[in-house]
Formats: C-alpha cells, sequence, structure tokens
C-alpha cells in the first residue's frame, strides 16, 4: 500500500505527535507498505529516508504550548505537488484542523483520507470560530481517529462527527529491554526521580515537581532528581535552595536510547503536567521501562494509569501532594514493585504491534470502500 503521512509541525522540534508520526512509518514501512511524510523542517535538517521537508516552521502559541506550523502559498504548493507525485492509496493527516501542512493537505486531497486528531482542549473559541473555514476540508475526510477519549469529545463538541479511539503507540520492548545506567540508578536511601518535558513549558509542570522536591529531600536527605529536556536550567533551578541544587542533574536534550535508559534506571518516574494533555505517552514509556509512575491528576492520566491501577496519581498542582504521594511512593518498595508488575502487563494494549494493526485496518477499510464506490473496469 503507497501511504501518505501528513505531520503538522516541525520534525525538527521533538513532540509527541512527531514521535507518533515516526513510529507509525517505521511500523508500516517494517511490513512492506511504502510510506512517504510530509513535514516542516529547516532545509539543513537531517531527515530519514522516507520524510520530505515543506520548509521552516514559525512558532505559535497554542493550547498552553508552543507548535510550530508551516502554512502559505509556497506551502501549499508543496502539498500539492507531494500528493500528486505520491499516489498515494491512502492519506493519513495528522491534527486536520491545525493551520500547517494538515489542513492545506486536507484541501488539496482527492482520494481515501485518514485522520487523526490529538488535541485536548474542551473550551477552544478558536476551533469553533473557525468551524466554517474548516468544514469543507473535513468534509473530505474518510475515516476519524482520536488517539484518546478527550481527544474524541474534543473532536465531537467543536467539529462535530465522531471518531474510533486508537491511542498513541510505543515499542515497548525497546524500553522494557533497555540498560539500567548504574550513574542514574539510587538507593534506599539516596533514590531518583526522573522527568522528561519541554523544562521552559509550565504546562509540562516542572516548577510544581521543584516546589515538591525540598520536602521530598527532607524526607530523604540523599534524594536525585533527573531532568531531561531543552530550556533554561538555570531559571528552573532558581527557586530551589542552594544546598539542593547538586541534587538536581539538568541531562538537556537526550537520545531516544538514552531516554530509555534512565525510565529502567530511575526509582520513580514524576509527571507533574498541568494540563493540555489528551494522552500522556510519556507515561506509557516509563511504565513499559518498568518505572513506578507517579502523575498529576489529569483526566488523560488517568485513563493512561486505568484510574489509578497502574500507577499514583495527585492533585494536579498541587506541590505538597506531589511531595506526599512521592515520599509514601519511596517508602513502599513492594508497592513500587507492584506498579512494575502492573504496569508492564498494562501496556501492552499501547504496543505497535496492536496499535498498528488497528490503523491499518482503518487504512483497509477505506481503501475498499474507495474501490467500491469505482466498481469494475474503472
Amino acid at each position: 500500500m503507497r501511504i501518505g503521512v501528513v505531520c503538522p509541525y516541525s520534525w525538527d522540534v521533538p513532540g509527541g505527535v512527531q514521535y507518533h508520526v515516526r513510529d507509525l512509518a517505521n511500523w508500516l514501512i517494517a511490513r512492506g507498505h511504502d510510506v512517504s511524510v510530509l513535514a516542516p523542517a529547516d532545509d539543513d535538517t537531517p531527515l530519514p529516508p522516507y520524510v520530505v521537508g515543506a520548509g521552516r516552521a514559525v512558532p505559535v502559541r497554542y493550547n498552553g504550548s508552543v507548535a510550530r506550523l508551516n502554512f502559505g502559498f509556497l506551502s501549499a504548493a508543496r502539498v500539492r505537488r507531494w500528493i500528486h507525485d505520491g499516489d498515494f492509496d491512502v492519506l493519513h493527516i495528522h491534527e486536520p484542523a491545525t493551520p500547517s501542512l494538515s489542513l492545506l493537505a486536507c484541501w488539496s486531497a482527492s482520494g481515501p483520507v485518514v485522520a487523526t486528531f490529538h488535541t485536548s482542549n474542551p473550551r477552544s473559541r478558536a476551533m469553533i470560530a473557525a468551524y466554517p473555514i474548516l468544514q469543507p476540508a473535513l468534509e473530505k475526510i474518510s475515516a476519524r481517529i482520536a488517539v484518546s477519549e478527550y481527544a474524541r469529545r474534543t473532536l465531537v463538541e467543536h467539529l462535530g462527527g465522531d471518531a474510533v479511539v486508537i491511542p498513541n503507540g510505543v515499542e515497548v520492548a525497546f524500553f522494557a529491554d533497555a540498560a539500567p545506567d548504574p550513574a542514574w540508578q539510587g538507593t534506599a536511601v539516596a533514590p531518583t526521580l526522573g522527568f522528561i518535558g519541554r523544562i521552559d513549558e509550565p504546562r509540562k509542570g516542572l516548577p510544581v515537581l521543584m516546589a515538591a522536591f525540598p520536602k521530598i529531600a527532607a524526607a530523604f536527605p540523599g534524594v536525585r532528581l533527573l531532568v531531561a529536556g531543552r530550556g533554561d536550567a538555570e531559571e528552573a533551578a532558581e527557586d530551589l535552595p542552594d544546598a539542593l541544587r547538586g541534587q538536581v542533574t539538568f541531562l538537556g536534550m537526550i537520545s531516544d536510547a538514552e531516554k530509555a535508559r534512565l525510565l529502567r534506571s530511575v526509582d520513580v518516574y514524576v509527571a507533574p503536567n498541568t494540563g493540555g494533555e489528551s494522552f500522556g505517552i510519556i507515561l506509557v514509556e516509563a511504565m513499559s521501562a518498568g518505572a513506578p509512575v507517579l502523575a498529576s491528576d489529569l483526566d488523560a492520566f488517568r485513563q493512561v494509569l486505568d484510574g489509578g491501577r497502574a500507577g499514583e496519581l495527585f492533585d494536579n498542582e498541587d506541590a505538597d501532594a506531589l511531595a506526599d504521594a512521592a515520599i509514601t511512593l519511596l517508602r513502599n518498595p513492594a508497592r513500587r514493585t507492584e506498579l512494575r508488575d502492573i504496569g508492564s502487563r498494562h501496556v501492552r494494549r499501547y504496543d505497535w504491534e496492536t496499535v498498528g494493526a488497528d490503523i491499518l485496518g482503518v487504512y483497509e477499510t477505506v481503501t475498499a470502500g474507495a474501490d467500491s464506490l469505482l466498481g469494475p473496469g474503472d
């Protein structure tokens, strides 16, 4: 099958949608499909052979984050040429309502179109106001996928229609088989906590974790916090007492292999995100690696953690609640072992072997429907 996949966000800035598109493309290619991905990217960005760069993206603030998008007449021409030259059996567009390559691809599409909706935003005035502009493009979509119930709800409430829920996928074995790094491993008296995310993006919640850290350190004087992600480390640590700054290690951007080793090494992975999450792929990655998860009680996180059975939850944006939950978990090795066992079973539903097959099933349904419309001899 010839499959075209459109990613609206810049390929050279890591994010959940980009990772999903990358892993889906790799899964499909490994099974013999011909895949081309169109994504914004700077001209000097090294790209995988299956990715076609559509030019530089510009940063736009949206839903508490910064999205890097590509839009305009030149971009529209590139999209039309890519679709024409690709002659795809199915076009898979991620975030089709986003004013970037995805919306341009919707306008230019003529064959079977599958769309995946990632965003969870229950009160988006912009999306409601833009509906008359979006409607002609969205009517071209043959099948809709939402990565979570909360992304589906955003779609239904703002744009109408419905979607099948197929979650983000994870290469479970990649994380489960990673070797722990002794430098990142803790001990009973000096455990390690982990955080991965853009440290200069408030909704990722690092300020909440930093506010909780002194209380955790009072209970475990040797505790260490490993922080991975882009952003200003000095600014992130400016409110920490001087005596504790040496116990927080900022790793900067890390590779996928390093991320897997970090998650395999920490005693607890903390996800203090404050909002704007429709899924929580890092939670699945942490569980895949065997890391006990402590997360804010966002609806999306609660769903990924099976209502709190596969991970501990604390009151969102409450640093004291985070600290108390972390201390309780660090003092209870039996509970951490239980969470590792539950998590390793729970993540099977998110493995690409399951998720990829479900997405491929949607492709086959829409292409079969297109073939039946053509009829014999067409």
